[in-house]
């Protein structure tokens, strides 16, 4: 019998996030984490299908080369 468990991976350990985690990662606002993954050049976003998802480390990267967003 399989299990409906879900498993819960902590935030830090995943490889992409939704916004919504980003945000409450970052501490940056989920508009503007919209807004700064909709420019088409943006190196941290990552679709599937519709869905926008977050790639952590990238996005940790550019977060610390960044001087203000």
């Amino acid at each position: 019998m399989l299990s409906s468990k879900k498993i819960e991976v902590p935030i830090w350990e995943k490889s992409n996030l939704t916004v919504e985690e980003t945000a409450a990662y970052s501490g940056i606002g989920i508009n503007k984490i919209r807004e700064m993954s909709n420019k088409d050049n943006c190196p941290f976003v990552l679709w599937v299908g519709n869905k926008r998802m977050i790639k952590r480390k990238a996005f940790d990267t550019y977060i610390e080369s960044c001087y203000s967003i």
